[in-house]
């Protein structure tokens, strides 16, 4: 009997997944960084408005990209040693919690601290809660590391995927890249 699922992750799964990747190393490298009177201050408006719209659109993709998941159809799975199973469901759970965590701590922290989101264009979401600035600046502090973790965590994947394509020499790498990627090419 041939099994009728797919060898690739399609389309959509695929834009969701390098889409996010980009936008959290954006944000990451775009944040202003630092105490809360650098990030605040007026010359690093800028960079914090990207900082800002990056975070919400990566929450948003995270939505959509949950939503699709439960409707999309997943490759068909490589046969892998069972720690191996584990600690890629492990790392995979982690991710996308962190993917909830890190702009959801920034918004809190901020909310908390009194500080509006403050978008591109200027479109401002003011604290819908009160003020209670020691636990904001708590919350922003764990956001910092937050945000690192999840750059560790999806640095440790990409490494895993490249262990399995060029060591393992499985489909794991291949399953999530485009047809158009040309040095990867594996069917």
């Amino acid at each position: 009997m041939k099994n009728s699922l797919p060898l690739r992750y399609g389309q959509v799964a695929q834009f969701f997944h390098w889409s996010t990747a980009v936008l959290v190393l954006a944000a990451f490298t775009l944040g202003p960084g630092g105490s809360e009177r650098r990030v605040y201050s007026p010359a690093q408006d800028f960079e914090r408005q990207i900082h800002e719209t990056l975070g919400l659109c990566v929450l948003g993709l995270l939505v959509l990209r949950l939503l699709w998941r439960l409707l999309d159809t997943r490759p068909v799975a490589i046969q892998l040693p069972p720690w191996m199973n584990i600690l890629a469901k492990a790392v995979q759970v982690a991710l996308y919690l962190l993917l909830f965590a890190v702009p959801a701590s920034a918004i809190v922290g901020a909310w908390l601290e009194g500080h509006p989101l403050t978008l591109l264009a200027g479109i401002q979401i003011v604290p819908p809660v009160g003020l209670s600035h020691d636990l904001g600046a708590t919350i922003a502090s764990v956001h910092t590391w937050l945000g690192d973790t999840i750059l560790w965590l999806a640095g440790f994947h990409a490494v895993a995927a490249l262990y399995h394509h060029f060591l393992l020499r499985d489909s794991v790498l291949v399953s999530m890249l485009p047809r158009w990627v040309p040095f990867l090419k594996q069917e």
